[in-house]
């Protein structure tokens, strides 16, 4: 193969690049894209979240939560706390670990564990005083970003009233003196 036949192959090479280039450049004038002001799409926005009166509210059972105390069952509720171990210690003296240890929890002081860094939703609602109750511990479990929003509790809530009450009578359980059931 002499040079005038690599000169005829690099010269069909380079005339098809070019060849190429000029199809894209054209394309371009032809079929100009449309670029959008705002770079993105527009997202629907975020539901606001219902203050702390309303998720109360809502979280109310049709069944007065003492009717409901009355029949609960400290095993079944010892049963669903499994779920809630991996966040919490129940024991007497436990060590707190990604949130407080709740041996006493009812009728405890909100934001009392010590050693515990809770969040600053948590301290505020401390700051303005009151306990875990009954009434309080139902409405948090129900919805806990709902009752105390900005807490970093990330468990989305027990709906069910019933095992609501049913974990209610376990927490009462862990305690040297349980808290008297409402009446």
């Amino acid at each position: 193969m002499d040079s005038f036949e690599l000169n005829k192959i690099a010269g069909a090479l380079l005339g098809t690049l070019l060849f190429v280039m000029g199809l894209g450049m054209l394309g371009d004038v032809i079929f100009a894209p449309h670029k959008p002001v705002v770079a993105g799409y527009a997202l629907p926005a975020a539901e606001e979240a219902p203050k702390a009166g309303a998720a109360q509210a809502a979280a109310a059972p049709t069944v007065p939560l003492p009717q409901l105390l009355a029949k609960a069952d400290a095993k079944k509720g010892e049963a669903q706390v499994k779920a809630c171990a991996a966040c919490h210690a129940f024991e007497k003296g436990g060590a707190n670990k990604i949130g407080p240890a709740l041996y006493g929890i009812v009728d405890r002081a909100k934001a009392a564990v010590p050693g515990f860094g809770y969040s600053a939703a948590s301290k505020e609602a401390a700051a303005k005083g009151g306990k875990w109750d009954f009434a309080a511990l139902d409405a948090f479990i129900a919805n806990p970003k709902g009752y105390l929003p900005g807490t970093s509790m990330g468990y989305a809530g027990l709906k069910d009233a019933e095992k609501r009450a049913d974990l209610l009578a376990y927490l009462r359980s862990l305690s040297d003196n349980p808290a008297p059931l409402p009446q």
